[in-house]
């Protein structure tokens, strides 16, 4: 049999994969919180004192073990945001909307959400935020709808 050299095969798909995360002690105890609490924690290292949002069991700056965990915010600092005006079927809204990183007060790390109640040409770096919570909390990072001005 005679080999025969092919082309490049290519097939236009998007793959969608549902799925089960255990989120680990640290986040299941965030998850709860935030679920029957409205309440937000981040982890606390021991050694280099870093502050964690959302939290993780082991520190990103020395590797140590996390255990500890912190209330933090609920107000914050908007880092930077972006305006999205596409939709796709992962998102879980439809677009237009404005996503942007969020540093809680008593975090060292920030955290990309919604961003709701102002125009994007009103947003600035620096801006103070507070959260606004969802009505009914599932235990999810949605149970924090969006951020807003103060």
């Amino acid at each position: 049999m005679e080999d025969k050299e092919y082309g490049t095969f290519e097939v236009s798909q998007r793959i969608t994969a549902h799925s089960l995360y255990y989120a680990g002690k640290m986040g299941s105890e965030f998850y709860v919180n935030l679920r029957d609490k409205k309440k937000i924690i981040g982890s606390c290292c021991p050694k280099c004192k870093k502050v964690f949002w959302p939290p993780r069991s082991t520190c990103g700056i020395c590797f140590s073990k996390l255990t500890r965990t912190v209330e933090i915010g609920p107000l914050g600092t908007l880092e930077t945001f972006t305006q999205v005006t596409y939709s796709e079927p992962i998102h879980p809204r439809k677009a237009p909307f404005i996503i942007g990183i969020v540093k809680l007060d008593g975090a060292d790390t920030a955290l990309t959400h919604f961003i709701d109640e102002v125009a994007a040409g009103d947003l600035y770096i620096g801006m103070r935020l507070k959260p606004v919570f969802a009505r009914e909390t599932k235990g999810n990072i949605l149970d924090i709808r969006y951020f807003r001005p103060l």
